[in-house]
């Protein structure tokens, strides 16, 4: 991934962040029959292992379950917008301002381990419920379900670690711009009414003034 210094992010707070709040990723493999591209909810454990390990499960059927040992790739992608030059004070100055486009993504590289043992899928379901059932007025449980039916899943689905080598990202949130072209960015992007611009805004406060050049 090109990676202009300015906007290389490896602080563990900003990339956690995106990963816990966009967790559905991009899980590339590299088979030897070619590439392997999977849409998979995960779960980073920063605790395990010196990168953390990211959780998740596949279909007994899918190529992934396959793929023990084998490396991956795996993007987490977060706000993006497009960016109007219109929106910035250099350009009423002399013109010289482009369209470009704002986003924040991060990449893991890891190695695939796969398990199939009941006890440590229960463990896996449950965290992964507990996780994303959270914001519910009344949670699910994975004890919801009858026992037979859960023993059917288990045997339906492969449990899938990938612990990380790295963790990186990168944040392309206007750092490299003046402060003044930074608020009107900023103010451009609320002004659209669209929700995901004002989220990338959001995500421009957060985590680009603590890294500005300028």
């Amino acid at each position: 991934m090109y990676q202009p210094k300015h906007f290389r992010e490896t602080r563990a707070e900003p990339l956690q962040l995106l990963i816990a709040s966009y967790p559905l990723a991009t899980v590339i493999a590299n088979q030897e029959s070619g590439l392997e591209i999977n849409l998979l909810p995960m779960l980073l454990d920063a605790a395990a292992g010196e990168h953390g390990t990211l959780l998740g499960h596949v279909a007994s059927g899918n190529p992934l379950a396959q793929l023990d040992g084998f490396p991956a790739t795996v993007l987490f992608h977060g706000p993006d917008a497009y960016i109007s030059p219109n929106w910035l004070p250099i350009k009423q100055q002399h013109g010289k301002a482009v369209p470009t486009w704002n986003f924040a993504v991060v990449q893991a590289r890891g190695r695939i381990q796969t398990y199939r043992d009941p006890a440590r899928l229960t463990a896996l379901l449950t965290r992964l419920t507990d996780r994303f059932e959270a914001s519910q007025p009344s949670p699910w449980q994975v004890s919801d379900a009858p026992a037979d039916f859960l023993a059917q899943m288990h045997k339906a689905i492969v449990g899938i670690d990938i612990v990380l080598d790295s963790l990186e990202g990168k944040f392309k949130l206007s750092q490299n711009r003046s402060p003044a072209d930074f608020a009107g960015t900023l103010q451009g992007l609320r002004a659209t009414g669209n929700a995901g611009d004002a989220t990338l805004a959001d995500w421009m406060e957060k985590i680009a003034p603590a890294r500005s050049t300028t």
